[in-house]
C-alpha cells in the first residue's frame, strides 16, 4: 500500500508552484498523483537484488555512455557581429529577450 496524496497536499504544491487550480483541476491532479504513487508502489515490489545500482543511464554499456562519446575538439564559434545582426533586439553584446517570469 502506498502513501496517499490529500487535497491539502495538492493545494500546497500548487501554491509553491504559483499555480491557480480550479476545483476540477485539483481533483484531477489528486487522482493523477495517487495513480503515480500506486505505480511506484508496484515497482517497489520488484526484486532488484541482482541489479547493480546506477545514477545515470550513461553508466550502462551500449546506452551512449562515456566510452561512446565523441572526443572533445576545439571548434570555431560564430562571429558575434554576424550573429547580432540577425537578432531581433540586442544591445550589441547580448540578445534582449522579453521577461517570461512575473513575480
Amino acid at each position: 500500500m502506498s502513501a496517499k496524496v490529500s487535497i491539502d497536499d495538492v493545494e500546497r504544491v500548487a501554491e509553491l508552484a504559483h499555480l491557480k487550480l480550479t476545483l476540477d483541476e485539483t481533483q484531477a491532479m489528486l487522482h493523477d498523483l495517487n495513480a503515480i504513487l500506486d505505480y511506484v508502489a508496484q515497482l517497489n515490489e520488484l526484486n532488484t537484488d541482482s541489479i547493480a545500482p546506477l545514477a545515470q543511464i550513461s553508466e550502462l554499456r551500449g546506452a551512449g555512455g562515456a566510452s561512446e562519446l565523441r572526443a572533445d575538439s576545439l571548434q570555431p564559434s560564430l562571429d558575434r557581429s554576424t550573429v547580432m545582426e540577425e537578432a531581433p533586439e540586442t544591445n550589441g553584446a547580448f540578445f534582449k529577450v522579453p521577461k517570461v517570469i512575473e513575480r
